[in-house]
């Protein structure tokens, strides 16, 4: 059908993006109305739209191109981001959406676009070989997982996705923290990595730049332990009981 083929190679599209085709508004609307009810065009939310594989009757544009693409500054993050890389322990039906251009909540075949505020615009890249992607690189994938674990996949997955990394750029590490210049960041990113420095080949000196940022308050690793956790004195940290020990034996039962 007329206009399937050249709104098939953008893998996400707006009525703007039709118009350009057609040079006729209208005449846009006219087009993507026949490929809907052809079932050749499915719509993704207000004004976002995908083509149909006609092979395999699938949206063309994947989950990350959508998120890509919800607004103009929008991005993959959180655990999403650990997902696309292959390190996620569990696959999720949310996808994380990073975005200075605040949008509501939605679902798109069978899988929920969650709006998170950005608050950094360092350490967001466009992979190679992709089209319409952008993500946060492994680093401040990192530490924006640090700063929101309460509220997105957990503590225990994001320590299983740490385990199945072998190396962090500590530069960066600490360049995203120092732009979100948090105390309790530094404390809970600092005292999480230490116990992965030696697999993460961090060095010494950027567990004790955390250490000299957290000044002199006692807070908690995680919302959940205002009645329960142990005092780490090192970090001036409430943590879980057994947290690393709990992870690494769910770890061996995996293998």
């Amino acid at each position: 059908m007329a206009g399937y083929p050249e709104l098939a190679k953008m893998n996400v599209f707006s009525v703007y993006d039709v118009e350009k085709l057609v040079n006729n508004r209208k005449t846009a609307y006219s087009l993507l109305y026949r490929l809907i009810q052809n079932g050749l065009v499915k719509k993704i939310r207000s004004n976002l739209y995908t083509c149909v594989n006609v092979e395999t009757d699938q949206p063309i544009a994947s989950k990350y191109q959508i998120a890509s693409a919800i607004s103009k500054g929008s991005y993959i993050s959180h655990h999403t981001a650990f997902e696309y890389y292959g390190l996620a322990n569990q696959v999720f039906y949310e996808v994380y959406v990073s975005s200075d251009t605040r949008f509501n909540d939605f679902e798109f075949d069978g899988v929920a676009y969650k709006y998170i505020a950005s608050k950094l615009s360092e350490g967001v890249v466009t992979p190679k070989n992709t089209t319409g992607i952008r993500i946060t690189n492994i680093e401040r994938t990192v530490i924006d997982s640090v700063k929101d674990f309460y509220k997105i996949g957990g503590l225990e997955e994001l320590l299983s996705c740490l385990d199945m990394l072998t190396f962090l750029d500590s530069d960066k590490l600490a360049r995203y923290l120092d732009a979100y210049g948090m105390k309790i960041l530094y404390q809970k990113t600092g005292y999480i990595l230490d116990h992965y420095r030696d697999s993460l080949k961090l060095p010494e000196s950027f567990i004790e730049y955390c250490k000299s940022k957290i000044g002199r308050s006692t807070r908690y690793l995680s919302v959940n332990l205002s009645n329960d956790g142990s005092y780490n004195k090192e970090w001036q940290l409430v943590i879980p009981h057994d947290l690393f020990y709990k992870n690494e034996q769910v770890g061996a039962h995996l293998v």
